[in-house]
């Protein structure tokens, strides 16, 4: 058997609030007309007549009665269903875990004051911080990460994304390196040291050595690591430079003692970190919250 249409149901409650053909349309923003052919319909799909003129007005039929009240609380509840109104969380209880991948920078930089802030607000939220091995969207998708914090690349048109702060590469060496004296790092003494390398800012590091190449020079990297700490740590302990990201810098309450930071020698472009979630996450009050937390504590360290 074919499904009822269900619309049928607004204008069955409206003709049976109104009891009158012209106001029911009126309700539902109709023409009368097309009110009085709905009406057919549904005298057709109950085999009643619902509506029955009674002199100049009209009355309803005893079956309309009966299913007066039935119909006006199934609108009601179709109507919250579509429509629900926003509940606000209750932070003082609310248990909850938050999965955020990012990479180990961003937990260096942002970690402590974010969870600081989570559990001033909210005592029982969790934030586990997960690594990212690969860029994918997979984890948003598939929902064992609520939010992905990083450099937007191809993550799929479905995902929401928000800018957190705009930032861009530095050369980072140890304090009383050699070229710490100099006020201006040309491509020449930047390509003489050794350089400790991360597997970030690829598009960064292939214009930089394209650079150097047109110079006629070549960058030596003597080490790869898997994060900026590791390289700030390895730069710090010897005469190896870094490309470390201004923003991390800043936020090392250490790093103005233990190292130096130098504009590169060749303009290169900056780059926006954003966080990224899935659109079934978009309007949940609590991860709309955790959102603007996120924002909030990059943009007090970092501003856009």
């Amino acid at each position: 058997m074919a499904e009822p249409d269900l619309n049928l149901l607004f204008a069955l409650n409206a003709l049976l609030t109104e009891k009158n053909v012209t106001r029911a349309a009126r309700s539902l923003q109709l023409s009368a007309s097309a009110m009085s052919r709905t009406l057919t319909r549904l005298r057709a799909e109950t085999g009643d007549p619902l509506l029955v003129r009674a002199g100049r007005d009209m009355v309803l039929t005893p079956y309309a009665e009966e299913i007066r009240e039935r119909t006006e609380n199934i609108v009601r509840d179709a109507r919250a269903v579509l429509r629900p109104a926003p509940v606000a969380p209750d932070f003082s209880t609310l248990r909850r875990t938050f999965t955020i991948r990012a990479n180990e920078s961003f937990v260096e930089a942002f970690g402590a004051q974010l969870i600081a802030e989570v559990t001033s607000l909210a005592p029982f939220v969790r934030l586990h911080f997960a690594s990212k091995p690969e860029k994918s969207a997979t984890s948003l998708r598939e929902g064992s990460a609520d939010l992905e914090i990083g450099v937007l690349e191809e993550m799929g048109p479905e995902v929401r994304v928000r800018a957190l702060f705009r930032d861009r590469f530095l050369g980072v060496i140890r304090k009383g390196h050699p070229l710490e004296r100099e006020r201006k790092v040309t491509l020449k003494r930047y390509a003489a040291f050794g350089h400790v390398a991360t597997p970030y800012g690829r598009q960064i590091t292939e214009s930089l050595d394209a650079a150097i190449a047109l110079a006629g020079l070549e960058r030596t990297i003597v080490a790869r690591v898997p994060s900026f700490p590791a390289a700030l740590a390895v730069v710090r302990a010897s005469d190896l430079v870094a490309l470390l990201p201004a923003s991390f810098m800043q936020t090392q309450s250490a790093a103005s003692v233990i190292a130096h930071s130098f504009d590169l020698p060749v303009a290169t472009d900056g780059f926006t970190v954003s966080q990224m979630w899935h659109p079934r996450l978009e309007v949940d009050p609590v991860h709309r919250w955790l959102r603007e937390l996120v924002l909030r504590v990059c943009r007090q360290q970092v501003p856009l």
